[in-house]
């Protein structure tokens, strides 16, 4: 693949506003076409992307968004990153069951009704008030900030645990890494999260029709991955405080856990498989199993 191959002039802005290479708008014909024949339906098709911190969730939502626009639909998309707690809201579960629960991230975190209120919003095709979080503050954007849609016929949500389905036990038993160990040995924080997971979280999944899945590959790539997207955010000025690359290796930790699981099952669970390489490139073994 090479930068002579024809592609439309809103692709190669496209590429040229995100620094990538043409190579990006071909690795995604197979999806592009997968997903053409997904909204040749009439019904309302919520799409979800999965795929661990770093791996380019927002930016495929952002190009899949745009292609769907081309196509005559109407398309927004929302991260479930978005609909985070506050930090005061935070405090209270941090305070009422763990003291880790005031970091966001992990299922608990989340304010999952609202996630709930706008896809069943979504399926009944009214307007839409997606809100916002503004990772610089910690804190969601004031609600007046919050993006007002028309009726939608796709949606797009994007997630680092969308799709996973909870632990067992036994799996819940051991910790995966130094911050379980020190912080956590008892084990009440991360069957807290499972259970948040379990209870809370599947049934938003449901809700997701198709499932597209970023593969790391292996988890020791995602800390390079978040510090390098830490990085231009803090370039761009979409980020006022960057973290220090031993701080994104700590901030990692705390999804560790159940992105190493969403790496075992997701393959096999999602509707379109990416393989990303170390260099995040999307590599040509794309596999499409519904």
């Amino acid at each position: 693949m090479n930068d002579s191959c024809v592609i439309a002039p809103w692709q190669r802005q496209f590429c040229c506003n995100h620094g990538l290479t043409v190579d990006y708008i071909q690795s995604l014909s197979p999806v592009t076409r997968w997903l053409a024949q997904q909204v040749a339906h009439p019904a309302p098709l919520c799409l979800g992307i999965s795929g661990s911190q770093g791996s380019g969730k927002s930016t495929l939502a952002e190009y899949l968004k745009a292609d769907l626009t081309q196509r005559g639909l109407r398309a927004d998309s929302v991260s479930l990153d978005d609909f985070y707690l506050s930090r005061s809201e935070r405090a209270k579960r941090a305070a009422d069951i763990h003291p880790l629960f005031q970091t966001r991230g992990v299922p608990g975190t989340h304010n999952t009704a609202l996630a709930e209120e706008v896809l069943t919003r979504f399926r009944a095709r009214q307007p839409l008030i997606l809100p916002r979080f503004d990772k610089s503050m910690d804190e969601p954007f004031a609600s007046e900030l919050w993006t007002h849609t028309r009726t939608l016929d796709v949606l797009i949500l994007e997630g680092w645990c969308l799709g996973v389905e909870a632990q067992s036990a036994e799996q819940l038993s051991c910790p995966v890494n130094q911050l379980e160990q020190s912080r956590d040995p008892d084990g009440r924080y991360r069957h807290a999260v499972n259970q948040f997971l379990k209870a809370d979280y599947q049934s938003l999944f449901r809700q997701v029709d198709k499932l597209i899945f970023l593969d790391a590959g292996c988890f020791s790539h995602v800390a390079r991955w978040r510090f390098e997207q830490e990085q231009k955010l803090s370039l761009s000025g979409a980020q006022s405080r960057r973290m220090s690359q031993q701080e994104v290796a700590h901030f990692v930790h705390f999804f560790q856990r159940l992105t190493q699981w969403g790496l075992e099952t997701l393959p096999a669970q999602c509707d379109v498989h990416l393989q990303l390489s170390p260099q995040r490139d999307i590599a040509a073994s794309t596999e499409i199993h519904n």
